[in-house]
């Protein structure tokens, strides 16, 4: 988040410079915690919120500085490489409905110890 930016500003903000497109009411559908843990000692924790948008402007990219972009139906998003914990997380926030809490749990390699959600 930029000073001074709220959660919705800078989300809007960030998806724009990195998909080229302008989200059109995004709505946040969860807030959730990570922890990272070296056998007791926790290493790391963030917090994430996430929105979700039906609607946008703009032209989609094809390249960032993140690198290569590629647009994936939402049937083959399960098949991706990704944490263990967001597989959890994307099918909420393509089918579920409200709000939803979390807490998530891993090791520095980002193997999931443990995790649990809290629907509103």
């Amino acid at each position: 988040m930029e000073p001074g930016e709220s959660v919705r500003d800078a989300v809007i903000r960030e998806y724009r410079e990195e998909t080229g497109l302008y989200l059109r009411n995004p709505n946040v559908k969860g807030i959730f915690t990570f922890i990272i843990k070296d056998g007791e000692k926790v290493m790391d924790e963030w917090m994430m919120f996430t929105f979700f948008a039906d609607q946008a402007d703009g032209s989609p990219l094809t390249h960032t500085r993140e690198g290569d972009l590629y647009w994936k139906p939402i049937e083959e998003l399960k098949e991706l490489p990704m944490a263990e914990g967001d597989r959890h997380l994307l099918e909420y926030m393509v089918h579920g409905t409200g709000l939803l809490y979390g807490a998530f749990t891993y090791t520095p390699d980002f193997e999931l110890i443990s995790y649990r959600l809290d629907p509103s």
